[in-house]
């Protein structure tokens, strides 16, 4: 079974995946924006008993462009936002693939929000 680890930028905040992702979605929401300071974020969820956090985290919650509520867990050192619980996938948890730092790890397969999409951000969806 494939066992990946993600990291906040210090290193501090650990997280520990068993196995495929669920999913890999990119989503062009502005929070997602704001979240990476880039024109999207990509993450990878994977089934809430796969994931191992270890390490200090700091928690933000908001609301999605969905309407449901998204709580952010983020290193409270470098700040890097790694990991993420969806209320309206509460099996699920989503990691910020960024976090993993691994140009293998499987492309996105679903992409969401693109009416906020930059005009010259194209992206290309994986298997």
């Amino acid at each position: 079974m494939t066992t990946r680890e993600a990291r906040c930028s210090c290193g501090q905040l650990r997280v520990t995946c068993e196995g495929e992702p669920a999913i890999v979605a990119l989503c062009h929401c502005r929070e997602c924006q704001r979240r990476t300071g880039s024109t999207y974020g990509v993450a990878a969820f994977f089934p809430r008993k796969a994931v191992v956090v270890s390490g200090a985290y700091v928690d933000y919650e908001r609301p999605a462009d969905s309407g449901s509520r998204v709580l952010h867990h983020f290193c409270p050192a470098c700040g890097s936002t790694v990991l993420w619980e969806p209320s309206r996938r509460p099996e699920l948890m989503a990691v910020a693939v960024g976090a993993f730092a691994d140009p293998a790890f499987p492309a996105p397969q679903k992409v969401v929000f693109e009416q906020h999409r930059h005009p010259w951000a194209a992206v290309a969806l994986g298997g």
